[in-house]
This record gives C-alpha cells, sequence and structure tokens, in this order.
C-alpha cells in the first residue's frame, strides 16, 4: 500500500498540454516564459533608447 502511495507522489506533470483548442502551463513554466519576455522588453527598449 505505501508503494502504491510513493509511485503517485513521483509522477512528472506535464509542463505545457492542449484541451480543446486551449494552451495551459504549469505555475513554473509560466513564471519562466514571462520572466524571459521581461528580459527581452527591457533589452528591446534599452537598444531603442540608445537608437540602433
Amino acid at each position: 500500500m505505501a508503494e502504491e502511495h510513493m509511485g503517485h507522489e513521483t509522477e512528472k506533470k506535464r509542463k505545457v498540454y492542449h484541451s480543446k483548442g486551449v494552451m495551459y502551463f504549469n505555475k513554473d513554466t509560466e513564471r519562466g516564459i514571462f520572466f524571459i519576455l521581461t528580459i527581452i522588453m527591457l533589452v528591446w527598449g534599452v537598444v531603442a533608447k540608445i537608437g540602433f
């Protein structure tokens, strides 16, 4: 019985999945995506301000 319970704890959840045309992310994946987008926008703003 304890072995069955441990098996469920070690299952790996999917980071991204589709259901009925909608894309779902887990919390860590969503935070990572928005962090990367924020860094890109920051760099883009600095480059635009410099005049490149």
